[in-house]
């Protein structure tokens, strides 16, 4: 089943698609000879011709997919026609000393490079919105809610900060895995170079500077952790971005109208309901992050490979991977029609929390009577007092000061906007320190 234009770029489309794919094999082929010419593996002349070669090579798309269906894999196929573009004897040092599994999992290393480079670029951009988005709202009060009740106020500038904070962490995160992740896969048919002989360790070295990527301490043929740790980042990204969604969708509910995800009302329209104003970017954005964690299991399963090659396991990642990066791209894409269209409803904000009639200051109530009337006592009066604000839409504060007759500062105590902790300095912190 081809994957929905929804749910991938068409950047990501192109990089993983089969046109890109054959180009990065050949791309591998050409360099392992070219390094295997530099050090007298095959003849410099061979090397050179087998790079042209590559470079000119015209697919027999037809034939390639009979020989895939045939063998399971392109590279026999592909080696015989680049080798019939070699031509002479030079076509006989195509392919010298490495076994599918090397080709194969450089060029898609050499993908992921070009994919990662897209999604940090992405990313980076998002933070610099949410940014922004945070510090324009860091004095707009509004309700904040646990197990979706009301609980304390807080400022959306604060909630976009919580969105911001573990997407800055994953862009430390990718700068971290990358050194792992970017390096060459040359073992030959067991691990062992043996069909390089001595110059197997140089070789390596070579292909690695061809494609300009690293030099691993062995062979990783079984050792499939750092392609898990990328899709773990691709998760963790994914799964960041619908915690945004999920609030997203929340504050656009109609009884609590605080955000809506544009202007415009053909956004999320219903085919039956011309009132709806759905909030389907945000339910996309959630829908590739589930996907995403339920891919990520696969991954983890793909580890699980036999001996000094495997069976299954590696096929499992071409179809887990891809996806995954194709459904973080366009996670992050939707996330950045949010951050630039998102409507924040302050009014409404506001009413939402002139609406709890003060209860969301009853923990603020609770040590402002504390030393007054005693815990207990304390605990109890404000129990009394919420319980008849509730029941009468009445503020909880006069009901506090009718039936305490304490001469506190009431005034003070009912500004929600005056209970809001080290909100700033918690806003400044992800922010690194932005001024107002």
């Amino acid at each position: 089943m081809r994957i929905p234009t929804q749910f991938t770029t068409p950047a990501i489309a192109r990089i993983f698609g089969e046109d890109n794919g054959i180009a990065q094999l050949l791309r591998v082929e050409a360099a392992l000879a070219l390094a295997e010419g530099e050090v007298g593996v095959i003849p410099a002349a061979a090397a050179q011709a087998i790079a042209n070669a590559a470079a000119t090579l015209a697919v027999d798309q037809t034939q390639l997919a009979q020989a895939v269906e045939r063998d399971g894999f392109p590279i026999i196929e592909l080696v015989r026609q680049l080798r019939g573009q070699v031509g002479g004897e030079a076509a006989e040092y195509v392919h010298w000393g490495a076994t599918t599994q090397d080709i194969i999992d450089t060029a898609l290393v050499m993908q992921l490079r070009e994919a990662l480079a897209l999604l940090q670029s992405q990313l980076l951009t998002l933070n610099a919105q949410l940014s922004a988005l945070a510090a324009a709202h860091r004095h707009t009060l509004m309700a904040g809610r646990t197990h979706s009740q009301h609980a304390l106020p807080i400022t959306f500038g604060l909630k976009v900060a919580n969105w911001l904070a573990p997407l800055i962490r994953h862009q430390e995160r990718l700068t971290q895995l990358l050194p792992r992740l970017l390096v060459v896969q040359l073992g030959g048919a067991a691990g062992t170079l043996a069909s390089l002989g001595e110059w197997g360790e140089r070789v390596q070295a070579g292909l690695a500077h061809q494609l300009n990527l690293g030099v691993p301490p062995m062979p990783w043929h079984t050792q499939r952790d750092a392609l898990v740790e990328c899709a773990g980042w691709l998760s963790l990204v994914t799964g960041s971005l619908a915690k945004m969604a999920q609030d997203i969708i929340l504050m656009a509910q109609s009884e609590v109208g605080e955000l809506s995800e544009s202007n415009d009302p053909a956004r999320g329209g219903s085919s039956t309901m011309p009132q709806k104003s759905n909030p389907i970017i945000s339910e996309l954005i959630v829908a590739a992050a589930r996907t995403n964690a339920g891919l990520l299991a696969n991954m983890h399963n793909a580890m699980i490979h036999e001996h000094e090659r495997a069976t299954h396991g590696w096929q499992m990642e071409w179809l887990a991977l891809p996806q995954m990066v194709g459904l973080t791209a366009s996670a992050l894409a939707r996330a950045h029609f949010l951050a630039n269209n998102l409507q924040v409803d302050v009014a409404q904000m506001r009413a939402n929390v002139n609406a709890s009639h003060g209860l969301m200051l009853a923990e603020r109530l609770s040590f402002a009577l504390a030393p007054v009337l005693g815990r207990a006592r304390a605990k109890q009066v404000l129990r009394d007092a919420c319980l008849i604000a509730a029941r009468d839409k009445v503020h909880v504060i006069d009901v506090l000061r009718t039936q305490t007759n304490l001469a506190l500062d009431w005034d003070a105590l009912r500004d929600e906007a005056g209970y809001l902790g080290i909100t700033q300095q918690l806003i400044d912190n992800v922010l690194g320190g932005e001024v107002e």
